[in-house]
């Protein structure tokens, strides 16, 4: 009976070496399994395009950004430093200009030039990043960092009371809460941005990790 078995099961039984034939035939198509492709710790690299879209786009990103905040902040400076908070929302919301010597939201205070060489740094380690860009939300993300950083590096370059210490430019202000600017803003968005990319394992080269 078990002869008899082993030779109606043969010709729907491929035996060891037609097995292995058609593994050696899949590698050397460079044909993916369906396990490969979705196996725990794998890297998927999707197809990259032109890298110099992104970097075009994460220039224009950091270009808006930083055009936004200093054109606000000079109307603060020309039209409301000196002069009564203006309220937007009721008491919730007003604006309210101010100069911040330390970090963003007012935190630091004491250390204004440390913050300053951090900003500088920033901004270099951004730029070299994007010689490796492949990936557009990061573009996007970098783009907000790198915009707010330049935003509140200008003003502790340019502003009193001297070069690297000069004060950042403050006026909205959220009640109960510190006083910040659009700077400040970009640079929030750029990291919760980044925080959310690096959960869904997107690499800045385009790299997808599967856990």
């Amino acid at each position: 009976m078990a002869e008899a078995e082993r030779i109606i099961g043969t010709p729907d039984t491929p035996d060891d070496g037609g097995e292995q034939a058609a593994a050696a035939g899949a590698a050397g198509s460079g044909a993916a399994t369906p396990a490969a492709a979705s196996g725990t710790g794998e890297q998927q690299s999707p197809p990259r395009g032109p890298r110099g879209r992104r970097i075009a786009l994460l220039f224009a990103v950091a270009a808006f950004a930083y055009s936004l905040d200093l054109i606000s902040k000079l109307l603060v400076v020309a039209k409301l430093e000196g002069r009564e908070p203006i309220r937007l929302v009721g008491d919730w919301l007003e604006l309210n200009a101010t100069r911040n010597p330390g970090a963003a939201f007012g935190f630091g205070a004491a250390f204004t030039i440390i913050f300053t060489l951090i900003a500088a740094a920033v901004i270099v380690v951004i730029i070299r990043l994007a010689r490796k860009l492949y990936s557009y939300p990061w573009a996007i993300a970098l783009g907000l960092l790198l915009g707010g950083a330049l935003g509140n590096l200008t003003d502790r370059i340019f502003r009193s009371p001297g070069v690297f210490e000069g004060k950042v430019v403050d006026f909205i202000a959220p009640k109960g809460f510190a006083v910040f600017n659009l700077a400040d803003s970009a640079i929030v968005c750029g990291g919760i941005l980044i925080v959310l990319l690096s959960f869904r394992g997107l690499d800045p080269d385009g790299t997808v990790h599967k856990d």
